[in-house]
């Protein structure tokens, strides 16, 4: 009984982490190219989750549609909120663009307050009634499990060959080394972060739908806390790193998963325990580089 309860967490963590991961892939980009903190990503998970939830529960509209939808709508917001919040501080302080970023994160949540009130809302679990589980070793593995395994594997090696084998990813990369010599070179600097953003909030919007699907309530706090954890889990694999945003979440979500099989109220404080002990051990992450600064 032992061995299968460990396989069961293991099945859960995994599960859990490959949405960390994703929605970690969204603040690793974005400060990997931007060299921001886009603390608003966690609501527009919770964005996403909303449009999709309208789509299929009010509208009627295939699952797939209503994904689609949420993608489509928060690619729109991430390239909206990076014009209009974070575009004009390009040249500012750090905390200037922190303080901004919260803003919009706490705009979002009460926007969310307005359109759709605070009352919980039970989201659909369509991935489970539309792809069967399977039984690995006395344990069932949902279909929302599977799916957001796959969809994650999938994800990032899409991002992988997408950094590396495009003339977009290509600017990406260079705009991470030195923004002013990208410029110089005839990158749109602008052009290429405002694509950064669209990507990392359609990402948020799959996660937000995978996350719901698994956990299947939705208010419009539900991306707060699931946002610090995934960046958490990129700082714990090393910010700015696709890799690192892979491992530090589905290690993230294993960590956890196991610690509230021990203690739910403690659950958080061992995972951010974790997170303090590996940052003494290694500052910049599992697979972060240390970077010298030329003085």
């Amino acid at each position: 009984m032992i061995g299968l309860d460990i396989l069961q967490n293991l099945i859960n963590g995994v599960s859990l982490g490959s949405v960390y991961a994703i929605i970690a892939l969204g603040y690793t980009m974005v400060y990997g190219i931007a060299k921001m903190l886009n603390f608003a990503h966690g609501d527009v998970i919770m964005v996403g989750a909303y449009v999709c939830f309208f789509a299929i529960s009010k509208y009627n509209l295939p699952p797939a549609v209503g994904i689609l939808l949420a993608v489509l709508i928060c690619t729109i917001l991430g390239v909206v909120i990076e014009r209009l919040a974070y575009k004009p501080l390009r040249q500012a302080a750090s905390l200037a663009v922190l303080i901004t970023a919260i803003g919009v994160s706490y705009f979002l949540q009460n926007a969310a307050l307005l359109l759709w009130s605070s009352n919980t809302k039970n989201f659909p679990m369509f991935l489970n009634d539309t792809f069967g589980g399977i039984t690995l070793f006395g344990r069932t593995v949902t279909g929302a499990t599977i799916v957001t395994v796959l969809a994650c594997v999938a994800i990032m090696v899409i991002l992988t060959l997408f950094i590396n084998g495009t003339k977009m990813g290509k600017a990406m990369r260079a705009c991470s080394e030195d923004k002013a010599a990208a410029q110089l070179m005839g990158i749109d600097v602008n052009r290429t972060i405002s694509m950064t953003f669209a990507i990392g909030s359609a990402l948020a919007a799959i996660a937000g739908v995978l996350l719901c699907s698994a956990y299947p309530t939705l208010t419009p706090t539900t991306g707060s806390l699931p946002g610090i954890k995934a960046f958490t889990a990129a700082v714990f694999g090393g910010i700015g790193s696709i890799p690192g945003a892979l491992l530090g979440g589905l290690l993230l979500g294993i960590i956890e998963i196991f610690a509230m099989s021990f203690s739910t109220e403690l659950s958080n404080a061992v995972v951010f325990a974790v997170l303090i002990v590996v940052l003494l051990v290694k500052p910049t992450g599992l697979l972060g580089k240390q970077v010298r600064e030329k003085v």
